[in-house]
């Protein structure tokens, strides 16, 4: 059976050293748990040193037979990738059996969108209350910029830059980016910023912009919360996410023309081919458009 002492110092390494969160390393004790389960059940190994690249991709497999998803396969071979590793760095093995073993390619769902009265059904909840203000800054804001949740809710009042029509945020490894923002938008937040926002962080002592009713910064469950009220009450019928906001963002700019370099840019994607997902979507809209209207299609 395989010594479990090279795991826990695995995850010492994961915590300490890499600093990764408590959901993250939930992940990859489940994998590690699923990989080390197997080897000793299907394989027999007493050493580190004899698990082969044969193994992992049986183990893979057999995943694979389970009917998981390309995605857990992938997250899979990540862990194992970075366990294995772990193990050549403290000198533990000499050699990789992950090394040369990728990843499968991963199915690409189309993302969810809203359409445009959709959107404006959304964007037009009441502002009657301080935090019906709050709420409208909020999603104008994100389907103005295509923001993430967690840039969202991690924005500092300095990042705003109104005047000018752009925010400033950071987004997956901390990488700043400069993304415009449209006059409605802008008037919806300086509304949030001028007459609610002081109100609400009372004597808190928070640079973040959006707070919530006692002050502190907005989570990420929190906003989910409100997004999910806010489309119950405007009787819209599809299942929105944070992301849901994100993805219309950028295929409403496509489908008026914009340019797929400037929407990479303003997601934050590194890679275009991440981008050019919503291509896909412009497209199946027009072809169902013409089916909806065409006498012939």
């Amino acid at each position: 059976m395989l010594i479990t002492d090279e795991i826990e110092d695995y995850f010492h390494f994961l915590q300490i050293e890499k600093g990764l969160s408590e959901n993250t390393l939930k992940s990859y004790r489940r994998d590690i748990k699923d990989y080390v389960r197997y080897i000793n059940k299907e394989m027999d190994k007493a050493s580190w040193k004899t698990v082969t690249r044969n193994d992992i991709m049986s183990f893979l497999y057999s995943l694979k037979d389970k009917g998981k998803s390309t995605a857990t396969i992938s997250r899979h071979i990540s862990t194992i990738r970075s366990f294995h590793q772990f193990l050549v760095r403290e000198q533990l093995v000499t050699e990789d059996p992950s090394l040369h073993i990728e990843k499968p390619k991963r199915d690409r769902k189309l993302p969810d969108i809203l359409s445009s009265n959709e959107i404006e059904a959304l964007l037009s909840i009441s502002t009657n209350s301080p935090l019906d203000v709050r709420n409208k800054a909020m999603l104008e804001l994100m389907y103005a910029t295509g923001l993430r949740v967690s840039e969202l809710i991690t924005l500092k009042v300095s990042d705003l830059h109104l005047n000018m029509g752009f925010v400033q945020c950071f987004g997956k490894g901390s990488k700043e980016r400069i993304v415009p923002i449209g006059d409605v938008a802008i008037k919806a937040v300086e509304r949030y910023v001028q007459q609610v926002r002081r109100k609400l962080v009372k004597q808190n002592d928070t640079k973040i912009l959006f707070v919530n009713q006692h002050g502190r910064p907005l989570s990420r469950q929190g906003f989910w919360k409100i997004l999910k009220k806010v489309t119950s009450d405007t009787g819209i019928k599809k299942t929105v996410t944070p992301h849901t906001l994100r993805h219309s963002f950028a295929t409403h700019l496509l489908e008026n023309g914009a340019d797929l370099r400037i929407v990479q840019e303003m997601l934050g994607h590194e890679d275009i081919s991440t981008t050019q997902i919503y291509t896909h979507v412009t497209k199946a809209r027009l072809k169902d458009m013409y089916n909806a209207y065409h006498p012939r299609a």
